[in-house]
């Protein structure tokens, strides 16, 4: 990106919109080294922004402030919140809205003036689904219901997968799954990679130069290129650089780095360009790599994806020698 050089990410944007399930913590801990990344004097604002609808703002500001970044309920942007608001467009004051999952999704309905039902019977005009540890059949089935009788559906968000202490888990959208599979219907989809909450956390923290900072390509990198925004892709949760070889024009990040730290890193060097020490070449199919000893494996995978989104019509990625091949393991 043009003037990138010698200015750190930091330098170049107003608002860190970060991205919390594998970014800022993974279930109840940190992820290590992001409180001495973000909690610093000076520099820009920072906005907590996250697809995950099963806690209020409020909890979620609680949890941060227990971790130790700096956090205020205003500063937390949901997408239950987002998922409320497309509600409220389309709805008279006062609506039935059945509601799959927690009682923060809940109180986000009453916050807009509608009102949260949990049954079929109860004439919901609309249906929203968040993210519920606790969602089972039997409200999935009372969603089926009014779904199919017509009803207005909205969800938080389509994550196939939760970051946890634990590893993946399921996430909102494979009960979204089982909802679209019994309806034959889609839901509006209010979170990442949607343009709702980008939108709102936009208007909400008055950014001007915002960057978004997550570890998904599929929701945080997608739904910053869905508004125009930058973005910075960390490796501490869900994506890897697997992923990002065969990653599609709207997954690419304008950042690449391994953690949180790189905020401070000089922001040329975290895009995607050749790099001299990296020399890469397509043969029989393969990208083929020799590499300079002692170059950064992210260093390598820039360069390797700059000839990749070219054309990602490649079967692998191979090093020349044993050296280079050391690298290029790391990007399978």
């Amino acid at each position: 990106m043009p003037g990138d050089a010698g200015r750190t990410l930091r330098q170049r944007h107003d608002v860190l919109l970060l991205d919390l399930d594998g970014t800022v913590y993974a279930g109840p801990h940190a992820i290590p080294g992001a409180r001495d990344a973000l909690v610093v004097d000076g520099g820009p604002r920072l906005f907590y922004v996250t697809n995950n609808a099963s806690r209020s703002p409020a909890s979620v500001a609680a949890h941060l402030n227990e971790l130790g970044f700096p956090a205020t309920e205003s500063e937390v942007v949901t997408s239950s919140q987002s998922a409320a608001r497309l509600l409220a467009e389309q709805l008279p004051a006062g609506a039935a809205v059945l509601v799959v999952g927690t009682e923060a999704l809940a109180d986000e309905v009453r916050a807009v003036g509608l009102h949260p039902v949990r049954r079929f019977e109860d004439s919901p005009v609309a249906v929203v689904q968040g993210h519920s540890p606790d969602t089972g059949w039997p409200i999935l089935a009372e969603a089926t219901l009014a779904i199919r009788a017509g009803a207005y559906w909205v969800a938080s968000n389509v994550d196939t997968t939760l970051p946890t202490e634990r590893g993946l888990c399921l996430g909102n959208g494979a009960m979204v799954a089982a909802l679209r599979v019994a309806t034959e219907r889609e839901p509006v989809v209010a979170g990442k990679p949607a343009a709702p909450l980008m939108e709102d956390s936009v208007r909400r923290s008055g950014a001007h130069a915002p960057l978004m900072v997550g570890d998904r390509i599929d929701t945080d990198i997608a739904g910053a290129n869905a508004v125009g925004m930058a973005s910075l892709l960390v490796l501490t949760g869900v994506s890897t650089p697997a992923d990002l070889l065969r990653a599609p024009v709207e997954h690419r990040p304008t950042y690449l780095a391994a953690s949180l730290a790189a905020l401070d890193a000089d922001a040329g060097t975290l895009v995607f360009a050749p790099d001299q020490r990296v020399r890469v070449r397509r043969e029989s199919g393969d990208i083929v790599v020799r590499v300079d000893e002692g170059v950064d494996a992210l260093a390598v995978l820039r360069s390797v994806l700059v000839e990749a989104w070219r054309d990602p019509e490649f079967a692998a990625v191979r090093g020349e020698d044993p050296v280079s091949a050391a690298v290029a393991d790391q990007l399978a």
